[in-house]
């Protein structure tokens, strides 16, 4: 297997030690990485001899440098902050390399088709991370749910999903709803493309949001789901001692273990992804229109 190199923005978010790990894991090279935020002594455990820059500009300038030298990464990872998504995609194909990007993949639709108009361009790829597709229990109901066979009638499903954060949480980008789409994209995007993948595509919903939290339904192909997303302690069940509460319940299915199973989830990602089995922008498609009209519907009501 020949090395791969790879290089990786936003290396001081809270997920992108995990794409650090998962490059090491496959047997990969981390050679550059950048964060305005300079303390990122997390890169010495699995790339002490990257370059680091906290500078976009002299980031891009590097990689360029290595691709005029015959030396260009092979792939850049995207961990920044949602509403930069988009941009440094752009910026990874522009300098010969391919993108595994965090989710959301964008936070407007339309710039899907922008970066669908670049791959072609560049013969570029943009992957981005279903970490939740590879989980074990997830894979498993699916293969339970099309032994099934046709449905007569769609299922009663309900998904909740509380993780504690603190006063922090509302400073930082992730509660400025430019940014981070607000609860419903940010951290309902996991969810929901799950549910999509699993379910069949979404006909009507129904929405209610706070700072803190966002609820509703979807009717989808194949299910009726009830659904609620928070990242208020306070919502947290009575007697729970974890920081976070993840339970799905299907009609017809016995109890789904949510709660374990997350640890090298990234690391699957890329394995497929090197592999030839990525998840590209179509994939992202479903779940980005739909945590979009979400925000939508609350900016409007």
């Amino acid at each position: 297997m020949t090395q791969k190199r790879f290089a990786l923005l936003g290396a001081a978010g809270f997920v992108a030690p995990r794409h650090m790990r998962a490059i090491h894991d496959t047997g990969h090279a981390l050679v550059a990485a950048c964060d305005p935020y300079d303390g990122v002594g997390v890169i010495d455990r699995w790339a002490p001899e990257a370059r680091f820059f906290t500078e976009v500009e002299r980031f891009d300038r590097h990689l360029e440098k290595l691709r005029r030298a015959g030396e260009g990464v092979d792939f850049v990872s995207v961990c920044t902050p949602n509403y930069l998504h988009d941009a440094h995609c752009r910026l990874a194909m522009r300098v010969g390399a391919d993108v595994i990007c965090e989710k959301p993949l964008v936070t407007s639709p339309w710039n899907l088709d922008q970066l669908a108009q670049i791959e072609t361009e560049t013969g570029q790829r943009v992957y981005t991370v279903l970490q939740l597709r590879h989980h074990e229990a997830v894979r498993e109901l699916k293969s339970s749910l099309l032994a099934r066979g046709p449905l007569e009638k769609r299922l009663k499903v309900r998904l909740d999903y509380v993780t504690r954060r603190g006063a922090w949480y509302h400073q930082s980008w992730k509660g400025n709803l430019e940014k981070s789409g607000g609860v419903a994209m940010n951290i309902g995007i996991h969810f929901f493309d799950l549910l999509l993948w699993l379910f069949g595509s979404c006909s009507g919903f129904s929405v209610a949001a706070s700072r803190s939290w966002a609820r509703g339904t979807l009717s989808l192909e194949n299910a009726d789901v009830a659904w609620n997303l928070s990242v208020d302690a306070a919502d947290l069940p009575e007697g729970c001692v974890s920081h976070a509460h993840r339970s799905l319940t299907i009609e017809g299915e016995p109890p789904f273990d949510f709660s374990t199973g997350f640890d090298d989830l990234h690391t699957r990602v890329y394995e497929s992804m090197l592999a030839g089995h990525g998840y590209g922008i179509e994939a992202a498609r479903p779940a980005v229109e739909l945590a979009h009209r979400i925000r939508r519907t609350l900016e409007d009501d």
